[in-house]
């Protein structure tokens, strides 16, 4: 077993001193993108505000006004307020070109799992006497970070940082540097 480590580097041999410090300690480019990565969590925080007060407006209003079961007014307003959390988020956040209905084909991929899911267990949480507007709210919440784990590694990567609005920032700083 021992043979298995032979090309993983040895803090502990004389050749560790010349290695290269970026293979030691990380990349210099690391605290630019934890930055980047942190301004995209604030930004997708935020406009997931918007989204999340689509979703509950919509959820509200169909539960005042139909006696739909619990399943179709949570799909219904997930899918309104991920038609408007994707279009602020693609464009602010991530700022990808990426192909816009390949884009959400992988979001529908994430939904195909998510809405169903969810919506089991809400019924089956509302069918033992959960407050409805409780089931949704963890159901917001759960959305909310697997969305921005789902958008941020699978929807828009390698497409970050490519659209318009991404290039003028880029010639900005160009500038400015």
């Amino acid at each position: 077993m021992l043979e298995d480590n032979q090309n993983s580097p040895q803090l502990d041999t004389p050749d560790h001193q010349n290695a290269v410090p970026s293979e030691t300690t990380g990349s210099q480019d690391v605290p630019l993108k934890s930055r980047e990565a942190l301004t995209q969590a604030i930004k997708f925080t935020l406009l997931s505000f918007s989204a999340a007060g689509i979703e509950a407006l919509s959820f509200v209003i169909l539960e005042t006004l139909t006696t739909w079961p619990y399943a179709a007014k949570h799909v219904i307003s997930i899918v309104l307020s991920v038609l408007w959390n994707f279009t602020l988020n693609r464009r602010y956040t991530f700022k990808s070109a990426n192909n816009v209905p390949i884009a959400m084909l992988k979001v529908g991929l994430f939904y195909v799992f998510f809405i169903p899911l969810t919506a089991w267990l809400g019924k089956w949480a509302a069918g033992i006497g959960v407050n409805e507007y409780l089931i949704k709210g963890s159901t917001m919440v759960l959305n909310f970070v697997g969305e921005f784990l789902w958008w941020k590694f699978i929807v828009f990567r390698g497409s970050e940082n490519t659209n318009a609005l991404a290039k003028k920032e880029q010639e900005i700083v160009k500038k400015a540097g």
